[in-house]
């Protein structure tokens, strides 16, 4: 069955459009893959921080500020766009500004905490509102039948990305490093290949993905800031009747606190623990992101075949597993099946889960409802960071025993998901 194969799509979507949308997936994700999960977090502990006690602690807290200026501001610019129809010129200035943001990073050095906290607080902020209205925007291209699988196109293209950023920061660490030059003069180029790739690979978003929203309003922002207050409010008080919804959020802040820290402290753990170098770590999560890919594309397909609720539960026994493996993990060599089994698990549980939103969200609010997952999502991204820096900080370093508190999460993360009840169509 082709990519993109216009039976998955509404009726008036065209290929190109679904593409270009995929496109916007694979230009973040060379962010949250380099920045966030692969080099830059590696770069911060051990050169900006010069390996300090408090370096992953600090680390964490950063990532936490960013996120917590996403949730205080994203529901009010979800609920204004809905009520604008302008989720498209939203998600173009915050991709702007995470442009901007990742190519600060260049100069980032030994020494550069202020500039590095600034830099990164705003490049994640952009990236986590960009992400949030770009998956707003599924609903509007494929019928509920299709929701998994258009979604895990998306994300499995996004893993593309990642592999390309990456793959390019690979051949710049491997040959700087052959030369005998220092991370302090190889890692800023892997910034400013990141921003690139980003700006090439969203602008097929903005040239042909359509806004098919209707504006419910003409009024001027900040009066739209007033009434998106008002529809935060009100999507608050209506979760009593969208209890799947409420069961949803429940269980993706506590599994999205798990898959946090392996997005923000994998290469951390490589490094620290299994004593990877900083192009093995590369390579590793290269590698990773090919499974991502993989296991986001493949579970869009079974998604649709087996239930949402039930993919989504499977995605979650992975994570489960995955973590038992790293934590008695003593090679390397069994390090790599637990990455892998973290990349199988990450694409398809993040896809299952926004294909959800889209089938529980109200047609005419789901820019708010998908900013409301998303924020429970920030929220996890600030708990499960925070959790592990702590640990670490409070036990000695002891990264192992942070891991396997990590696993808690998606236990729990399962456990909500048992009360969902979801019609055969997907209806709540």
């Amino acid at each position: 069955m082709a990519l993109f194969s216009i039976e998955h799509l509404k009726k008036g979507v065209s290929r190109r459009e679904v593409w270009a949308w995929a496109a916007f997936d694979f230009a973040n994700s060379g962010y949250t893959t380099v920045v966030l999960t692969a080099v830059f977090n590696a770069y911060f502990v051990g050169v900006i921080c010069q390996e300090a006690s408090w370096a992953t602690l600090l680390w964490t807290t950063i990532i936490a500020i960013s996120n917590i200026l996403a949730i205080v501001f994203m529901p009010m610019i979800g609920a204004a766009a809905d009520l604008k129809a302008n989720k498209k010129l939203w998600v173009v200035l915050m991709s702007l500004m995470c442009i901007l943001g990742t190519t600060g990073l260049y100069w980032t050095g030994e020494g550069t905490i202020a500039l590095a906290l600034i830099m990164v607080v705003l490049s994640n902020f952009g990236y986590n509102v960009g992400e949030t209205l770009n998956s707003a925007f599924l609903p509007e291209l494929a019928p509920d039948s299709s929701l998994g699988k258009v979604s895990g196109w998306g994300w499995s293209f996004g893993y593309c990305g990642g592999l390309v950023t990456l793959g390019i920061s690979l051949l710049i660490v491997s040959g700087m490093q052959s030369r005998g030059f220092s991370a302090q003069e190889y890692v800023p180029y892997c910034m400013l290949v990141t921003a690139a790739v980003f700006l090439v690979a969203a602008a097929p978003f903005a040239l042909w993905v359509k806004e098919r929203a209707v504006a419910q309003t003409d009024a001027q922002f900040w009066s739209l800031v007033r009434q998106s207050r008002r529809s935060l409010w009100e999507t608050l008080k209506s979760l009593p009747q969208h209890k799947n919804f409420a069961w949803l959020v429940a269980s993706g802040l506590s599994f999205q606190s798990g898959i946090a820290v392996v997005i923000t402290l994998a290469a951390i753990y490589a490094d620290q623990v299994m004593g990877f170098s900083a192009a093995e770590t590369i390579l590793l999560v290269l590698l990773v992101n090919i499974t991502a890919a993989i296991g986001a594309f493949a579970f869009g397909y079974v998604e649709d075949r087996i239930g949402h609720k039930n993919a989504l539960m499977v995605t979650l026994l992975i994570w489960i597993a995955m973590v038992a493996v790293a934590y008695i993990a003593q090679t390397k060599a069994l390090f790599w099946v637990a990455a892998n089994l973290a990349g199988i698990a990450m694409g398809s549980s993040q896809s299952a889960g926004r294909a959800l939103v889209g089938v529980l969200a109200p047609e005419q609010k789901r820019a708010a409802f998908y900013s409301f997952w998303n924020m429970a999502l920030w929220v996890a991204n600030i708990i499960g960071p925070m959790t592990y820096g702590t640990i670490t900080w409070l036990s000695g370093n002891d990264q192992r025993f942070a891991l396997l508190m990590t696993g808690s999460f998606f236990v729990l993360g399962l456990i909500l998901l048992l009360p969902m009840r979801l019609k055969r169509k997907g209806t709540n």
